[in-house]
């Protein structure tokens, strides 16, 4: 061995441990795996929600095309009137807007919805989900962070943009 001034030269040395190798492959391959199932499980979710969405626009789409809507606006106000407990959450907010677009009428449909204040109804909504949304993710940082925070807060800042924009054009 070298020596150095009174003292010893050691080398370090490295010893790779073919166990230790194998227990890190078999964890990443363990972390790989429950990353394909996460994004499998994401991607039947947004498959079913895609399917929804769909259902409902053929839904609309056929509300918009006559007698139809009032028929199943009359179903979901019977169903929500007498059997609360079988008629499902998620179809409160599609019966309503089919209710409010069969049953509106030709005075909210045709004269408010062209002038300003229709742009301001719009505009005080916008604003009033926005803040429900905030307050239900427990605050204006929170919105973005819980799941679906980021899509839904940007989804309805961007309905608000519309009526921004529109009372904009009114005034100029």
């Amino acid at each position: 061995m070298d020596k150095i001034v009174g003292k010893k030269r050691s080398y370090l040395a490295m010893k790779t441990d073919s166990v230790a190798a194998n227990e890190l492959i078999s964890s990443d391959l363990k972390e790989i795996g429950n990353a394909v199932k996460k994004l499998a499980n994401h991607a039947v979710k947004l498959g079913s929600l895609g399917f929804g969405t769909i259902f409902l626009e053929w839904i609309a789409s056929f509300a918009a095309m006559g007698e139809i809507g009032k028929w199943i606006a009359l179903i979901a106000v019977v169903l929500r009137l007498f059997f609360p407990r079988r008629f499902p959450d998620w179809l409160e907010l599609p019966g309503a807007l089919i209710l409010l677009i069969v049953v509106a009428p030709s005075f909210f449909a045709g004269t408010i919805r062209d002038s300003w204040i229709g742009i301001l109804i719009c505009l005080v909504i916008g604003c009033y989900l926005l803040q429900e949304h905030i307050r239900a993710s427990g605050g204006f940082r929170n919105s973005f962070t819980k799941s679906n925070g980021i899509s839904n807060t940007i989804g309805i800042v961007i309905l608000l943009v519309y009526p921004v924009w529109a009372l904009i054009l009114y005034i100029l």
